[in-house]
C-alpha cells in the first residue's frame, strides 16, 4: 500500500480525534452554546454515518466476501462482522460505569449544575473514558481510509462533529475541577489522541495482513460500530441538546448530502 495513502489515513484520523479540542475551546470561550446548531450537527453526523454504512460500506464488504467465499457464506460472514462491531462498541460502553461514561452527557450536564464537588472527583476520569471510547473510532476511521478515501472523508467529518460535544464534556468538568482553562483545554485535546493511537494499533497489527477479505470484514465491523454510535449516542444526544424535529432534519440532511456526494463521485 502506498505510503502517501497511509499518511493521509493517519491525517484524517488525527483530524477527527483532535476535534475534541474544538469542543473544549467553544465551551471555554463561548458564553452560550448554540444548542439548535449542535442538535442539527449531531443529527447530520448520524445521517452521514448511517447512510454510508448501509449504502456504501456494507455493499462493498458483501462483494469482497462473496468473491472470497461465495454468496451465502460471504453474506453470513458479513452479518457476523456487522453485529460483531456492534457487540465490540457495546462492550466498551458496558465496561465503563454510566456515571463516568462521556456518552451519557445528560449525566454530565446534571453534575455540572447540581454537584460541583463530584465533578472535581470525576473530571480527569471523564477525559480517560473519552479516550477509551475514541480508540475504536480511530481504528474505524483509519481502516476505512485504507479501503476508500471517498468513504473515509465523510466518516472523518462525521466523527469530528460528534467529538466536539465530547470535548465539551471533558473541558467543562476539568475547568470546574481545576479553575484552569489551559488544563481543561489540554485534557480535552489529549483525550482525542486516542483516535490516532487506534490508527497506530491498526497500522502495526493489520496492515501487514491487509487483503480483500480483511477489507470486507473491517468494512462490516466498522459499519456496525458506526450504526451503534449513531443510534446509541448521536441521536439521543442531539435530542437532549435540542428538539426532536431539528435532530431528524439534521439526520435526513446528512443522508442527502452523503447520497449526492456518492452519486457525483
Amino acid at each position: 500500500m502506498e505510503t502517501q495513502h497511509v499518511l493521509l489515513a493517519f491525517a484524517l484520523t488525527l483530524f477527527a480525534g483532535l476535534s475534541t479540542g474544538i469542543g473544549s475551546l467553544l465551551s471555554l470561550i463561548a458564553k452560550r452554546t448554540n444548542t439548535r446548531f449542535l442538535c442539527a450537527s449531531l443529527g447530520f453526523s448520524a445521517g452521514i454515518m448511517i447512510y454510508v454504512s448501509f449504502m456504501e460500506m456494507m455493499p462493498e464488504a458483501r462483494v469482497r466476501l462473496a468473491e472470497a467465499y461465495g454468496e451465502k457464506p460471504g453474506l453470513l460472514y458479513l452479518i457476523l462482522a456487522f453485529f460483531g462491531g456492534i457487540a465490540l462498541i457495546n462492550l466498551i460502553d458496558f465496561l465503563v460505569p454510566e456515571s463516568l461514561n462521556p456518552h451519557e452527557m445528560h449525566e454530565m450536564r446534571d453534575d455540572i449544575r447540581q454537584a460541583e464537588q463530584r465533578l472535581r472527583r470525576t473530571g480527569l476520569l471523564a477525559a480517560l473514558t473519552i479516550g477509551i471510547h475514541n480508540f475504536p473510532e480511530g481504528i474505524a476511521t483509519f481502516t476505512s481510509a485504507l479501503g476508500s478515501l471517498d468513504i473515509a472523508i465523510p466518516i472523518a467529518l462525521a466523527i469530528a462533529i460528534h467529538n466536539i460535544p465530547e470535548g465539551v464534556a471533558v473541558a467543562v468538568p476539568i475547568y470546574h475541577a481545576t479553575g484552569s482553562r489551559k488544563k481543561a483545554f489540554w485534557a480535552s485535546f489529549a483525550s482525542g489522541l486516542a483516535e490516532p493511537a487506534g490508527a497506530l494499533i491498526a497500522y502495526a497489527f493489520l496492515l501487514r495482513f491487509w487483503n480483500p477479505v480483511l477489507t470486507g470484514i473491517v468494512l462490516a465491523v466498522v459499519s456496525g460500530i458506526m450504526v451503534f454510535i449513531s443510534l446509541d449516542e448521536l441521536l439521543p444526544s442531539a435530542e437532549r441538546y435540542g428538539k426532536h424535529h431539528i435532530s431528524i432534519v439534521g439526520l435526513v440532511a446528512g443522508m442527502a448530502v452523503m447520497a449526492v456526494s456518492l452519486y457525483l463521485l
